[in-house]
């Protein structure tokens, strides 16, 4: 397999982990490789991103965020 048959693998700037335990519960917000804060909320991300100068115009979008242990709806554990 030649490098231009190989799949496209989206890496994002901005990586969600986990829910962490915690009063109350939070993920980790890493961009570029290094943890810049803990969130919340969606809003969160937002503003970390922000701060960074990254535009985020979809959540959703794989090749701006990837969500690790769940997607924009996962604030809790389980």
């Amino acid at each position: 397999m030649t490098e231009s048959d190989s799949p496209y693998i989206a890496m994002p700037r901005i990586t969600v982990l986990g829910v962490q335990p915690g009063d109350p519960p939070f993920r980790l917000v890493e961009i570029d490789g290094e943890i810049v804060r803990e969130a919340t909320s969606m809003v969160d991300v937002l503003a970390a991103a922000l701060a960074a100068g990254i535009k985020i115009h979809d959540l959703d979008d794989p090749e701006t965020v990837r969500w690790v242990g769940g997607g924009k709806f996962t604030w809790r554990l389980h």
